[in-house]
């Protein structure tokens, strides 16, 4: 099955938290919190504005993004857990820039 969403909805997959802290303690799954990062599956095709002129999404497929603690709806979709959230829950995109190196 094939699912696009309608309007300025966007489907996402959570991004899973590491499952130990830095310092090599295991964190079980009853303290651990809902991820609040994933991975754009699809988008919408976007919303019509005041002059009916459609407004395409500002995320696309693969986009890495951060998203609210309780946003989105949660489904399953040919066996996998996805959210299903408008653009306006999703607080940002994640680049995968490289820091500069800190001067000596």
């Amino acid at each position: 099955m094939h699912f696009r969403p309608l309007h300025d909805r966007v489907v996402v997959r959570r991004i899973e938290a590491e499952e130990k802290t830095s310092g090599g303690i295991i964190i079980p799954d009853t303290a651990k919190e809902k991820p609040q990062e994933g991975e754009v599956v699809a988008v919408g095709p976007g919303v019509r504005d005041d002059s009916g002129a459609l407004v395409e999404l500002s995320v696309k497929a693969d986009d890495r993004i951060l998203f609210g603690k309780w946003s989105g709806t949660e489904v399953k979709i040919d066996g996998e857990d996805l959210l299903i959230m408008k653009e306006s829950d999703i607080l940002g995109v994640i680049d995968n820039v490289v820091p500069l190196k800190q001067a000596a």
